[in-house]
């Protein structure tokens, strides 16, 4: 593994025909606005080149996805954007794992598994490291590239509300504005649009929800038999990780979400200054940022609820 900064990596984007983008499982605003974007900006340049990912995109970044379509070729240059792991490629693209030349990332606890990183743990988005490889492959961020590195920025930041934005964050915001992306129309879309089946979502987690450790941890559970009964979709719960810790007292906020086998479950970790996410989820084999961080667990709704809060007890500050 070699550390690179934004120009190799450019040099080493300039030098292939063919290349394979991939988004992480899962996914979110940031792996497919990231991802999508460059796409974008490296087709302009006349290369070849699909996206790839092993679940469907969310019906709504289907806005960032439309006209996009992937060049047919067997061999290329794998980038993975906003992947810190290779395990969160996903079963459907274990072909890659050991094959991913560059990783483009902003994640601290990223594993080094790309044989080139370009790595910025500063930055609020993978977006922000990849704005500035569009820029220095010297394409145009305008139009859908512009409206894609936006929505990457707007989702990974709690539309400019976590502490992860920085004054970069938003002078690159002011910038995407200018360049004519429709920001309010985006920002409606992502945090003011919820679907009949994520609202009865809510309405049942609140329900359900428990306290630990006098109030300074709080759990949401979502099961399969829930989805079913909201006629919700796994892809209509973006957002969700965030509810536990906005309540008053709350520094760990849980949220568990049970996967299709009905033997694991996905788990988002948000904590304010008095705990760190990205600890709690390295002790259960995963990881993230410090106020933001997932794993994956396995068992029953108790066995998992059991080993999340043994990590969170021998991390809560």
């Amino acid at each position: 593994m070699m550390r690179i900064d934004v120009s190799k990596a450019a040099q080493l984007l300039k030098e292939q025909d063919k290349i394979i983008i991939i988004c992480h499982e899962s996914p979110d605003g940031d792996t497919v606005g990231s991802g999508f974007s460059l796409g974008r900006a490296l087709k302009k340049m006349g290369k070849k080149v699909k996206i790839l990912c092993s679940d469907p995109f969310p019906k709504s970044l289907l806005f960032i996805t439309e006209n996009f379509e992937n060049d047919e070729f067997e061999n290329g240059y794998v980038v993975a954007v906003d992947v810190a792991d290779n395990k969160l490629f996903g079963s459907k693209l274990e072909e890659y794992k050991e094959k991913t030349n560059l990783c483009i990332d902003h994640h601290q606890s990223n594993t080094e598994y790309a044989q080139n990183l370009l790595l910025r743990a500063d930055a609020a988005a993978a977006a922000e490291v990849v704005y500035d490889v569009i820029k220095a492959l010297g394409a145009d961020i305008s139009g859908d590239i512009a409206q894609g590195i936006y929505t990457a920025l707007a989702t990974d930041t709690g539309c400019f509300m976590f502490s992860n934005t920085s004054a970069h964050t938003h002078r690159l915001a002011a910038e995407l504005i200018e360049a004519g992306v429709d920001f309010a129309a985006v920002n409606q879309r992502m945090f003011e649009t919820k679907t009949p089946g994520r609202v009865a979502m809510e309405k049942m987690v609140y329900n359900d929800l428990e306290y630990y450790f006098d109030g300074q941890c709080a759990v949401i559970c979502i099961t399969q038999e829930m989805l079913a009964k909201a006629d919700a979709r796994t892809d209509e719960l973006e957002g969700l990780a965030s509810l536990p810790r906005q309540i008053e007292g709350v520094k760990v906020g849980i949220t568990m979400k049970q996967q299709e086998d009905l033997e694991s479950f996905k788990v988002s970790v948000r904590t304010t200054d008095e705990a760190d996410a990205s600890d709690i989820c390295r002790l259960l084999g995963g990881g993230g940022h410090a106020k933001a961080a997932g794993c994956r667990v396995y068992g029953d709704v108790k066995q998992a609820k059991e080993q999340i809060l043994e990590a969170v007890q021998s991390c809560l500050k």
